[in-house]
């Protein structure tokens, strides 16, 4: 049944029961208890009368639509929009037709990373699939009159030895008669633009943190590079705005921080491509977001300064910005109404889950748009500062139980994913549990995290993994020295790449850990490329290194080949759907730890890939955790 909580998430494989100490708030229930429900990436329709977004409130995450009115919040929880066809349909990307006619959606069947593109009928009619027999399909941009869509489409074969392995095919496709015109090939290629006339269509591709645009002209086949060069850019994204011959690019590219950026084009007869002016930078924040208003003279912006988001609306004519306040610590999405007087803005704070919020343009009060942002008590998390054992100075959030107990007690040091990502002052029902039951927990950025500029994100790439691993020692030797922590009882742990650096830290320096949990991490490189997707593979390269070129330094950094170094308790997690960091790499490290009869558990997650999207399940996944963080080492 869609929403229901699984009978049990564990499997023969387990070697520990599901029992333990379940640690219990004022009210008495688990801790880490139901993950409240959350609304995000709320969008008008073109005519402003609607408003859709995504919501788990039924459990997994679906598009809800109601009507939008013009003050105060949306009544209930609108109209759930079905999709046909798919089981667990989970849907990550939502985006408006311009005519209002279509919804279209990324969905990712129970959390996997094989994504289908859906069109939903706005009024509750049946949905229609795009290129339905693809391996994987992907969200790009509408032209302007919402008769053709930009999508991406993967193969799940390729010839993993060539330069060409995990590319996709950039297309646009008639969403009336199903014809497709083919615009490239290229790693993580997505359609960002499209302009007005039909004529020109921006083009994204590159590996991870090499991305670059292209400008292409329809009509005459010529492509003009925008963004990018031998480097190229973490951050690439471009619009057209309302100037014909003006695009808004928001990007990184010869620079540290991701700014916005006008580039003027010519005339599509001459290709004409100006230098890119710049419109907002900062030289100590990187912009997260940029959104354009119908008219497309404003602009919304949204920083990432020190962790927090700032938000400014900007005049593109005037040049001018101006602040308005945040209605959370951490925003994740903006978008304008119809009239342009309001921003509707997705944010979550260490209390607050995922919700919507109008903010005035004018600089009036934001007010609550989708009911049920439920305010919970949580500590505020202290930024902390420490430096790398080669010098770099790193930084984290320390969130310290607002009770501490007589005597030592224990901690936990999470790593997040990515790397190319950040541990921010957001909602963490874990992390509110674990704190709750008296754990401090660290959590900290450490190089190849993004937040820092380029070069910081750059600082662990291939050959430099090794100086991010040590980071965590560095981490867990500054955890180890706050006030209230005992050093004896630090619990390691982690996600996807803060998985993989859990496993690490454990193979490289044991004694500095009194267990590990580790959450669909890779355990052993060259076979997570030869498992993993190609066009998860492919992009991947300039991040972890080639397996063709780099076999050997693969092999060095894998914890599985240093797996009997590891003694301390693990709890190994993974979702069964997930074909990111392939299920084999739980297996493998399972197996290589319980074959020696050292501690290890594996808990599989069913209707699960790498995202864990039912919140049921992550809420039971999360006590489940923190019930093994308590009895490894008391709370």
């Amino acid at each position: 049944m869609e929403g229901a909580v699984p009978a049990a998430l564990s499997t023969p494989q387990d070697t520990g029961p599901d029992t333990g100490p379940r640690a219990t708030g004022p009210a008495g229930g688990a801790v880490a208890g139901p993950d409240a429900a959350g609304h995000r990436d709320a969008v008008p329709s073109p005519d402003g009368t609607r408003v859709a977004w995504i919501s788990d409130v039924t459990g997994r995450p679906r598009v809800h639509v109601a009507p939008l009115p013009a003050n105060g919040p949306v009544r209930g929880t609108g109209t759930v929009l079905p999709v046909d066809g798919i089981t667990h349909p989970d849907v990550t990307v939502l985006t408006w037709s311009p005519d209002g006619s279509r919804i279209a959606v990324q969905v990712a069947p129970a959390g996997g990373d094989r994504t289908r593109l859906v069109l939903l009928d706005p009024a509750g009619g049946p949905s229609r699939e795009i290129a339905p027999t693809a391996a994987a399909v992907s969200l790009g941009a509408w032209a302007p009159t919402g008769r053709r869509l930009g999508v991406t489409i993967c193969g799940s074969g390729g010839d993993p030895a060539t330069d060409g392995y995990g590319a996709g095919t950039a297309c646009l496709i008639d969403v009336q008669d199903g014809s497709s015109v083919v615009l490239g090939t290229g790693q993580a290629a997505v359609v960002q633009a499209i302009s007005a006339d039909g004529r020109r269509v921006v083009l994204r591709t590159g590996r991870r943190g090499r991305r670059r645009l292209e400008l292409l002209d329809l009509r005459t086949g010529a492509r003009d590079r925008l963004v990018g060069g031998p480097i190229g850019a973490f951050t690439a994204t471009a619009r057209f705005g309302a100037a014909p011959g003006t695009l808004w690019v928001h990007t990184d590219a010869g620079r540290e921080h991701s700014a916005l950026l006008a580039v003027a084009v010519g005339p599509a007869a001459d290709h004409r491509i100006a230098p890119a002016r710049t419109v907002a930078a900062r030289p100590d924040a990187d912009l997260d977001h940029v959104v354009l208003d119908p008219s497309g003279t404003h602009a919304a912006l949204v920083w990432n300064a020190g962790g927090h988001s700032e938000l400014e609306v900007a005049d593109l004519r005037a040049g001018r910005r101006r602040r308005l306040p945040a209605p959370a610590d951490v925003l994740t999405a903006v978008s304008f109404t119809r009239d342009g007087t309001a921003l509707l803005a997705t944010g979550q704070s260490p209390g607050v889950p995922p919700h919507v919020t109008r903010v005035p343009v004018d600089g009036g009060t934001p007010t609550p748009l989708l009911p049920g942002a439920s305010w919970l008590p949580a500590p505020r998390p202290e930024r902390a500062g420490l430096t790398g054992e080669d010098g770099l100075e790193l930084a984290g959030w320390l969130h310290r139980p607002e009770r501490p107990g007589d005597r030592p007690g224990p901690a936990l040091l999470w790593l997040h994913g990515g790397p190319e990502s950040e541990e921010r002052p957001g909602w963490s029902p874990l992390i509110r549990g674990l704190v709750a039951a008296g754990v401090t927990v660290f959590t900290p950025n450490l190089r190849g995290s993004s937040g820092r500029g380029a070069a910081f994100a750059r600082a662990d790439d291939r050959e430099r993994r090794h100086f991010s691993i040590n980071d965590v020692a560095a981490a867990a030797r500054h955890l180890a020295g706050v006030d209230g922590v005992d050093p004896a009882r630090i619990v390691v742990a982690g996600r996807s790449y803060g998985g993989y650096l859990t496993l690490a830290a454990l193979t490289r320096y044991p004694e500095l850990f009194a267990g590990g949990v580790d959450i669909c991490g890779m355990a052993d490189l060259p076979s997570f490329y030869a498992g993993t997707e190609p066009w998860i593979a492919g992009p991947a390269y300039p991040e972890y290194g080639d397996p063709r070129t780099d076999r050997a330094l693969l092999e060095e950094l894998s914890p599985l080949a240093r797996a009997d170094r590891i003694g301390v308790p693990l709890l190994v997690v993974h979702g069964e759907n997930d074909t990111n960091v392939p299920l084999r790499q739980a297996h493998a490290i399972h197996r290589a730890l319980a074959d020696r009869g050292a501690p290890v558990e594996l808990m599989l997650l069913p209707d699960e890939g790498h995202e864990v999207l039912d919140r049921h399940t992550r809420a039971r996944a999360n006590d489940r955790i923190l019930r093994w963080v308590l009895g490894t080492v008391g709370g």
